[in-house]
């Protein structure tokens, strides 16, 4: 029970950050820079298809679906394009786990695909084009992935997709939640230049 009070406190948190960024002017400048949610809507859309498909979702974070790697290459991609501080981090981590060098794993930060598996190119050029679209791929785009690697493994690509997605959205969010709550002295800009300075990030 006092884990379903926390998540719904938390929920609430992000909702009231969500609202104070769509009434501010800075926030128009902010998704310019960093991709983050535009309405509460376009959040519990979002959360609730993860609800949705959290047992499926389970089973590609174990690796049983699609390797991690490619798991992993899949949501750098998304992350590069979206510009998410926290899931860069977090996926760095990950993607290092899970198998890929250094150097893979800051190209595909950079949207740069060159050195990934040649059977997961069009994947990736997938991810990207879905991302810059906002979701909403050409149906062209979509019918190629299904076509080069069957119904079952699109449908978990485009669910690795949505995953990485709020995680970003939800990641910038909560960033400019705090620069705003902070008025402005907590840029998240000028922490990632002092992290990658450090060798941190």
């Amino acid at each position: 029970m006092k884990k379903y009070i926390l998540l719904m406190v938390l929920i609430l948190i992000f909702i009231v950050g969500v609202v104070w960024v769509m009434t501010s002017e800075e926030g128009k400048i902010f998704k310019i820079r960093r991709r983050i949610y535009s309405n509460f809507g376009q959040f519990w859309k979002d959360t609730s298809f993860v609800i949705e498909n959290r047992k499926k979702i389970a089973l590609i974070m174990k690796g049983n679906l699609i390797s991690p790697a490619f798991r992993e290459r899949l949501m750098l991609s998304v992350t590069a394009v979206n510009n998410c501080r926290i899931c860069s981090y977090v996926h760095t981590k990950q993607a290092l786990l899970s198998g890929l060098s250094k150097e893979e794993t800051e190209m595909l930060l950079n949207g740069v695909i060159d050195n990934c598996p040649d059977k997961e190119i069009a994947a990736l050029f997938y991810a990207q084009h879905w991302t810059d679209t906002d979701a909403n791929p050409d149906p062209k785009a979509k019918q190629k992935l299904v076509e080069t690697y069957g119904k079952d493994t699109a449908e978990v690509i485009e669910l690795v997709l949505r995953v990485i997605r709020m995680g970003n959205l939800a990641g910038n969010t909560w960033d400019y939640f705090l620069y705003r709550f902070s008025f402005g002295s907590w840029d998240p800009t000028e922490r990632d230049k002092y992290l990658k300075n450090e060798n941190i990030l």
